[in-house]
């Protein structure tokens, strides 16, 4: 089982810091990298500074009602939100990572997993270089997680700590709450309810099928019966007709909420400013 808790990757460097957080120094309000000049980046990024790092595929198929960006644009929305609810620091969207489940549909791209890992190595490493220590990736993928967890470790040895969203259970129990699909986890009643809740121009409800295939064996969809993996034509694996926008609202806010509560967990970790080695 993948570990994503601050705690447990920093625990003979790190340790929390009497309730006393760096979010309680800062008055400034949210910002995007992109948005600062070089001279603003430099100000802003000091050691008490954290980083947001959204990460959601621009092309990657998600059945025929939605489009391939979707997990670069819930990446986008997300990320606004949580600007809304705590003072960070939100880094351009990475939006090609490691998505090797979904290659037999055409527009989709997949990095190698060395690649994939690497990316955010030098992305975080490039940025940490300037002072800050803490990172949050804000991850909307499935298959991302262990490529994250990889670049964790290879980060966490320069003291600079790395954590990241587990899509899958940062709001589970709203999730069982609202969905009444058999099965599913792609293009599904979930997903599809929280794009009619933050971008409703970009899903065609008109298109939208139940495809649930049980899994056969291993591996991702497969656009071929008889493969490993689920046999979906269509690219979904759920059922997005009984997706709303009630449903998206309420599984994004709990999504949003999950998220600002380990980024402040993430805030009130100690870093060691010895070198890496040092005794």
């Amino acid at each position: 089982m993948i570990d994503n808790n601050p705690f447990t990757h920093t625990k003979h460097r790190a340790s929390a810091t009497n309730g006393q957080t760096p979010c309680d120094k800062l008055s400034r309000p949210s910002v995007r990298l992109a948005d600062l000049s070089w001279q603003e980046a430099e100000r802003l990024l000091t050691p008490d500074t954290l980083i947001i790092l959204p990460l959601g595929a621009a092309a990657k198929e998600h059945g025929p009602h939605l489009r391939l960006d979707n997990d670069y644009r819930l990446a986008e929305a997300l990320s606004g939100l949580v600007m809304q609810r705590t003072p960070v620091i939100v880094a351009p969207t990475v939006s090609f990572h490691h998505y090797p489940a979904f290659t037999s549909y055409p527009g989709s791209v997949s990095l190698r997993f060395n690649t994939a890992r690497d990316l955010i190595v030098d992305i975080i490493g490039s940025l940490a270089a300037f002072g800050p220590r803490r990172f949050y990736v804000l991850n909307t993928g499935v298959s991302t997680v262990e490529p994250l967890q990889a670049a964790a470790e290879t980060l966490r040895h320069s003291q600079v700590i790395v954590c990241f969203t587990d899509i899958q259970t940062v709001a589970a129990g709203v999730e069982r709450t609202v969905t009444h699909q058999q099965r599913g986890s792609h293009a599904d009643e979930v997903e599809t309810s929280m794009m009619l809740y933050l971008a409703p121009d970009r899903v065609d409800m008109g298109k939208a099928v139940k495809d649930d295939n049980p899994r056969q064996g291993h591996g991702g969809l497969s656009r071929l019966p008889g493969r490993e993996g689920i046999y979906s034509p269509s690219g979904v694996w759920g059922d997005p007709t009984l997706a709303d926008a009630d449903k998206g609202k309420r599984v994004v806010e709990a999504i949003v909420e999950g998220i600002v509560r380990e980024i402040e967990a993430l805030r009130r970790v100690a870093i060691d400013s010895r070198e890496p080695g040092a005794s």
